[in-house]
């Protein structure tokens, strides 16, 4: 299987990690990812406060960019909010077919022209049902039955747009690690909002977020997630969180390809477990 891969701003920097042990597993399950060449941001959040046109135009650039590469291929995504972002830009012109030739008229300086012929994928979708519990399984090295792990998939990979899955209570990452052999975590609280970018502007609200999403892990061994900015709420924030909550809510937090790198013994620096900021030493004790 072959993926036009887009990193994005944080998985090529603060995300690292996420990035390098995404194209590990994949790379281990046997497919071909392939770097979309030239890719710039996709606005993220902020775009859409600038110019609506804006905010589809920059995730359209890059999907024209796969769309002139050699051979077929997916385009996929790990950050949850790029992946919305690249969903986007579909979903509009489906409303309005007028928005195409808006978008290609911008798009003409660089000699670029989208159709919207590649399809947008996220991670979690591409390893639930491309590959599947079962290939995942069999591929499992260090069964991860010691351990009882959180899924957390957020709230932008399940709507507006969504994988195909229950948006309230979603369960392709619980077959996922299911079939690591790991404990899957009864978790209420794994589609409700981690508080995103709230925490540099409404810090009082986003900790209140995050405490809650931490407590209701409690008595996990770790969280798992599969989008950046969620990893940085739940995990770089567990001292402050901790301190207005009350509580002590330390725990690990792992990216999913984190994890299942672990299932399947893949070497530790195709995971970077040393860039995690809530230390990952827990898990690793208890698979010692």
């Amino acid at each position: 299987m072959r993926y036009f891969y887009y990193p994005g701003c944080s998985m090529s920097s603060s995300a690292l990690e996420y990035d390098v042990s995404t194209k590990a597993v994949l790379g281990e399950l046997g497919a071909e990812v392939v770097e979309v060449e030239d890719w710039t941001c996709c606005g993220a959040s902020t775009a859409e406060t600038v110019s609506f046109l804006l905010s589809l135009v920059l995730p359209a650039r890059n999907l024209a960019l796969a769309e002139r590469m050699d051979g077929d291929g997916d385009f996929l995504v790990g950050c949850s909010a790029c992946y919305t972002n690249h969903c986007k830009v579909g979903e509009h012109v489906k409303r309005d077919p007028r928005l195409l030739d808006k978008i290609n008229a911008a798009l003409s300086i660089e000699h670029l022209t989208y159709t919207g012929k590649v399809r947008v994928r996220h991670l979690l979708d591409v390893l639930a049902n491309d590959f599947g519990p079962e290939a995942i399984a069999v591929r499992v090295k260090r069964s991860l039955s010691a351990l009882s792990v959180a899924p957390y998939y957020g709230c932008q990979i399940v709507r507006p747009y969504g994988l195909c899955d229950d948006s309230e209570y979603p369960t392709t990452m619980d077959e996922v690690l299911a079939a690591t052999g790991a404990e899957v975590f009864p978790y209420a609280m794994k589609v409700k909002c981690c508080g995103g970018v709230l925490m540099t502007t409404k810090k009082d609200v986003a900790l209140r977020l995050v405490g809650g999403l931490l407590q209701a892990a409690k008595g996990a061994d770790c969280i798992v997630t599969v989008c950046p900015l969620c990893q940085m709420n739940l995990e770089a924030y567990q001292g402050d969180v901790s301190r207005y909550m009350g509580e002590d809510l330390h725990i690990p937090v792992l990216y999913l390809p984190q994890l299942l790198g672990l299932a399947f013994d893949l070497p530790r620096e195709k995971l970077k477990l040393e860039r995690n900021m809530a230390s990952p030493r827990p898990v690793l004790d208890k698979l010692a």
